[in-house]
């Protein structure tokens, strides 16, 4: 069973994000507020979960939740600031949204840029730990699964649909066929070859 909270007596949102192994796609992060005495003895870090779960919690998380948002930064803004600056950005941009303050931050990882002014603690692997960090992992990584599969029909050839941006082979290989898109990061090894030198564009 997952922890409720980690700072007992406050108003503590757990973050986590999604997507910063892609080659391409935002990177979303989402911010989660559950109630003091909240359980729920199906959460757990969304890739331990199918699909079809996560799709089902995602409804009662966010029907159970004190509060909830999603965070997003675009490729082009990775490319500028890095992926790791990008991950904060986007935790950060979801907690601004959420419609109750927190008082404190717990996030899944290792490192976090501090939030305004709260006190935040990171968990390596938090999010099999923490409720509030398991519902954020949760939503971040179904509402970026909603986005890659849009972008997957603008451009089918990069098979979006199943591999969602990561690095598999047959994505690698559709880039050297087709080259990149205004999704793809353009500063990632897009080939996996050890050159960062760019395929042609669209």
């Amino acid at each position: 069973m997952l922890e409720s909270h980690y700072y007992k007596g406050l108003v503590e949102a757990g973050c986590d994000e999604a997507g910063r192994g892609c080659l391409a796609g935002a990177v979303y992060a989402a911010a989660v507020i559950l109630p003091d005495d909240y359980q729920n003895p199906l959460l757990n870090d969304s890739k331990q979960l199918t699909e079809h779960r996560r799709y089902q919690l995602r409804t009662e998380i966010e029907h159970d939740a004190i509060a909830w948002a999603v965070g997003v930064v675009e490729p082009s803004e990775i490319d500028e600031i890095n992926i790791l600056n990008a991950s904060f950005l986007a935790m950060h941009r979801a907690l601004d949204q959420l419609q109750v303050r927190p008082q404190a931050v717990i996030v899944d990882g290792n490192r976090f840029r501090p939030y305004q002014s709260l006190p935040h603690t990171c968990i390596v692997k938090g999010d099999g730990k923490y409720l509030a960090i398991a519902a954020a992992s949760i939503l971040a990584k179904t509402y970026r699964d909603d986005y890659m599969l849009r972008l997957a029909e603008e451009y089918p050839q990069y098979d979006w649909a199943s591999n969602k941006g990561y690095p598999t082979p047959r994505h690698r290989e559709a880039i050297r066929q087709h080259g990149i898109t205004p999704y793809h990061r353009r500063s990632y090894n897009l080939l996996g070859d050890g050159q960062l030198s760019l395929p042609f564009e669209f």
